[in-house]
């Protein structure tokens, strides 16, 4: 089966994906028998149906914050590849947010839905886990949720890095390097003022320090529409002489064509157990260690950052 990454959606605030100006059902990641459903936010079954997709195909569906264009068709897609929790199926790896909620707000998954898949995986930033050979790890963010985290698969053929929602910060390019294919959530166009997501200068910034086989900028803002994602990812890869695609809805891209070769490096120490079939490497914790992401915006200084720090680990078992 040949890999592909498909986009159900690319909205990137609220204003277009209320109208639907681009669609918002989350990203579709395919490496060979195994399928990955990145960020189900509103309208993922409707897009799915519309891009031929199975979601009853989903080995896992990963979330890596929640906001609601992040998040909102959890609960939706679980029970669709669950036929409602009466054929228990697939794994959800998610930020500790969607799953237990905070002192402000309650978790996003309900307890029903829990039940639903065979495992639940809370990853936090600076952790990792392998579903059969591909290891995946989760990155740091900047971002209001405070367990956002971004995805880097490392494939047999390639690595793949989601930025998911997150600011600028020069600690941040480090964790994507490697890289094959880069994709970015970049919101607002060239120097547009963007705390907690990328501008296409700061994007450009992360593209020409990680050096990838290919770029992919999607989550489009309604600045960024207007300015034209499709003429801000031809400045880019002016800017940075690599190639650079803005995401449309629907569009799939098959990866192995981008890949240089594999740079993954098989976890050590895990605990193997099966999940219907799968073999899942368990969560291990790297050592506790202060974090500098450096202001919003802003480079820390120039001395070497130190990892992010790790948040306590937490599993759900039923």
């Amino acid at each position: 089966m040949v890999s592909k990454i498909i986009f159900l959606g690319t909205a990137g605030d609220s204003q277009v994906a209320g109208k639907q100006m681009r669609a918002s059902g989350g990203i579709i990641l395919q490496i060979d028998e195994l399928q990955f459903h990145l960020d189900p936010g509103p309208g993922a079954l409707v897009r799915a149906a519309q891009n031929d997709i199975n979601l009853r195909a989903n080995t896992a569906v990963l979330v890596s914050n929640s906001s609601l264009l992040n998040c909102n068709d959890v609960n939706a897609v679980i029970d669709a590849m669950t036929y409602g929790g009466t054929d228990r199926n697939g794994v959800l790896v998610a930020n500790n947010t969607l799953v237990n909620g905070t002192e402000e707000s309650k978790p996003f998954l309900t307890k029903l839905h829990q039940s639903f898949v065979e495992r639940i995986i809370v990853l936090n930033k600076g952790q990792k886990l392998a579903i059969e050979d591909i290891e995946i790890h989760a990155l740091p963010t900047i971002h209001p949720d405070p367990n956002a985290v971004g995805f880097k698969f490392l494939a047999p053929e390639f690595t793949l890095v989601y930025s998911s929602d997150t600011g600028y910060s020069k600690e941040l390019v480090k964790e994507y390097m490697g890289a094959d294919i880069l994709i970015l959530n970049v919101s607002e166009p060239g120097s547009e003022k963007a705390e907690y997501w990328l501008n296409s200068d700061t994007a450009t910034r992360i593209i020409q320090e990680v050096n990838p086989k290919l770029a992919i900028i999607t989550h489009f803002g309604i600045k960024m529409l207007k300015s034209d994602p499709l003429y801000e990812g031809r400045e880019m890869q002016k800017k940075t002489n690599i190639q650079v695609i803005a995401a449309k809805d629907g569009m799939g891209i098959v990866p192995g064509s981008y890949a240089a070769r594999s740079k993954q490096k098989r976890l050590g120490g895990f605990k193997k157990s099966g999940t219907g079939g799968l073999k899942i490497e368990e969560i291990r914790e790297e050592p506790k260690q202060e974090s500098n992401l450096g202001d919003l915006g802003q480079e820390p200084a120039e001395e070497e950052s130190e990892k992010p720090k790790n948040e306590h680990q937490k599993h759900l078992d039923f």
